[in-house]
């Protein structure tokens, strides 16, 4: 059975748009994965810790057969490849990847919540997922009326227009 997945990345290290390149580069190359759609690079203010640099944010949407554990630990996999350090709850890292949702699964594990419990309160998630997928209801969530009720939604900045085919060349 495959799922459809969507991801959640950011940067806010060195040189943010290669990290988020990379990530879904790599995401690509996972066994069993297939990348089916990517939103739009966004700059955004940090949420949390806030003294630190603004953040690149997009969104991923992925198809997969394998087992959402199995994914967190290839997604940990490309963090650390990438050299995430985990130095400060919301700080600065080289990347972040998050899985927001995986299907209508629901799970609630110390090292997995799914879906992402803070997704439809953050503007840096929703507005991303606004490029991938327009007006639809995602966990019975309309993701426009969420991002409208987000108070930060006012310092999510286009950074960047981006395709699929930019990352792969052959569309």
């Amino acid at each position: 059975m495959n799922y459809r997945v969507f991801l959640s990345l950011g940067s806010n290290i060195e040189d943010r748009e290669r990290h988020l390149l990379d990530a879904l580069s790599n995401i690509f190359n996972i066994s069993d994965v297939c990348l089916e759609n990517i939103s739009n690079i966004y700059e955004t203010e940090p949420v949390g810790y806030t003294e630190q640099g603004r953040f690149l944010n997009m969104a991923a949407q992925i198809s997969t057969s394998i087992g959402a554990e199995e994914l967190l630990k290839e997604l940990l996999g490309i963090e650390k490849l990438l050299k995430r350090e985990r130095l400060i709850r919301w700080g600065p890292r080289t990347i972040d990847i998050d899985i927001l949702t995986y299907g209508d699964l629901r799970i609630n594990m110390p090292h997995l919540a799914i879906p992402h419990p803070r997704m439809f309160e953050r503007a840096f998630v929703l507005k991303p997922l606004t490029d991938i997928f327009e007006g639809e209801e995602l966990l019975g969530i309309n993701i426009l009326e969420a991002l409208n009720k987000c108070d930060d939604k006012d310092g999510v900045k286009l950074y960047k227009k981006i395709t699929i085919c930019d990352l792969h060349g052959n569309c």
